[in-house]
């Protein structure tokens, strides 16, 4: 009972950090936990928004990957997004059958969620990670790196560290963002380049930035996300619902859809080379 009114109490302080809903696509069964006495979790799920990529086709992987990082920030906000960033490559890595990346990104996983302190959750992940990889049970791998981001979750949420937890899941959109627009402009359509316009989900990271506890709001990196995702928001024309109207936004052209991948990869820069 204890630890159910702990958790009551946090997710109040979710709520009330971060008043934009997360969009109900996004929200995966992952992060229904029982065992926290809670309907929903903090974040969006990184294996739903991989999902929304199946409509792209085939990913081309030798254009998407991304070196990992050899060095740990000493900055838990940096390690964070840097974490979400790798589950977010894992996706990538199950989605293209790369069987041969699968462990290098496993071990790269649970040495980032050691240094957060989710270490021992995390392990249990891992280990069936790289067990399922040799057998090729592709949704099962997808499953554990869901878990793997439920779990450091809820170690946060644990710790009292829910803005680490938004953190990791806004590593792991940038990058799923990025793998998106990269495909869409290389085999590109405008029925494809319309799935790029989720103005919803940006305005939903700008307020959960917005809405970091200020000191951890006011550093630099953290300021160039902020203001990042502002510019890429005001491009895609955005977000001021009117209850009950449904939002409609014009698909990208191949080349804005581009210049919105280079200013994607811009932003993950700032996380993986910090200033």
């Amino acid at each position: 009972m204890k630890l159910i009114a702990i958790s009551a109490l946090l997710m109040t302080q979710v709520a009330n950090v971060c008043g934009q809903q997360i969009p109900e696509d996004l929200i995966g069964d992952e992060h229904v936990r029982e065992e926290f006495g809670i309907n929903h979790f903090t974040t969006p799920s990184i294996k739903k928004l991989f999902e929304d990529l199946d409509d792209f086709g085939a990913l081309p992987y030798e254009r998407l990957k991304r070196e990992i990082p050899k060095k740990i920030p000493r900055d838990r906000s940096l390690v964070a997004l840097g974490l979400g960033n790798l589950i977010a490559e894992g996706f990538l890595i199950v989605q293209a059958e790369e069987l041969s990346e699968i462990e290098t990104i496993g071990r790269a996983v649970l040495k980032q969620a050691k240094v957060l302190g989710a270490g021992v959750r995390v392990t249990r992940h891992t280990k069936s990670i790289l067990e399922n990889s040799v057998l090729g049970k592709w949704d099962t791998l997808k499953s554990e790196l869901a878990k793997t981001q439920a779990d450091v979750e809820a170690e946060m949420v644990l710790l009292r560290d829910v803005d680490i937890a938004h953190l990791v899941a806004l590593g792991g959109w940038l990058r799923s963002f990025e793998v998106a627009t990269i495909t869409v402009a290389e085999s590109y359509t405008e029925k494809k380049a319309k799935k790029l316009t989720r103005t919803d989900l940006l305005a939903y990271f700008l307020e959960t930035l917005q809405g970091l506890e200020p000191k951890l709001r006011q550093k630099t990196h953290i300021l160039q996300l902020t203001a990042g995702i502002e510019e890429i928001l005001a491009d895609l024309g955005g977000y001021d619902p009117t209850p009950g109207q449904k939002i409609t936004t014009a698909a990208p052209s191949k080349q804005k859809t581009l210049a919105l991948a280079q200013k994607i990869n811009n932003l993950l820069e700032i996380i993986e080379n910090p200033s």
